[in-house]
């Protein structure tokens, strides 16, 4: 999993990065930092980016969890699962839409 740097999320437009989940490198995207946390928020797409923040303040808002239990999390009507994936090195918090498992949020350190 690439991690990336505090320095590197002034820009001004999301970034492409790239996110392992358990598999095969896929491109993502990201699109700045969850204001609770600090930590990076990412999505599969630029369009995906707005989801993707409230997304991740809603589920830091609603605490992460360590460990692997899931949160699920609601956001502009849709319901989200998240939960702590083991990366490589570092663990990384991860929600999937219910109702579209291609959407995924990613927030890293």
């Amino acid at each position: 999993m690439t991690l990336v740097s505090l320095g590197v999320l002034g820009l001004s437009a999301p970034t492409a990065a790239f996110a392992r989940a358990g598999g095969p490198e896929v491109p993502r995207v990201v699109c700045g930092t969850d204001g609770t946390t600090g930590l990076a928020v990412s999505a599969g797409s630029a369009g995906d980016c707005g989801a993707a923040l409230r997304v991740a303040g809603a589920y830091t808002k609603a605490g992460l969890r360590e460990g692997g239990a899931v949160t699920v999390v609601s956001s502009d009507g849709t319901v989200w699962r998240c939960q702590e994936q083991q990366g490589d090195p570092n663990p990384y918090q991860e929600c999937v839409d219910t109702t579209d498992t291609t959407r995924h949020v990613t927030l890293t350190s």
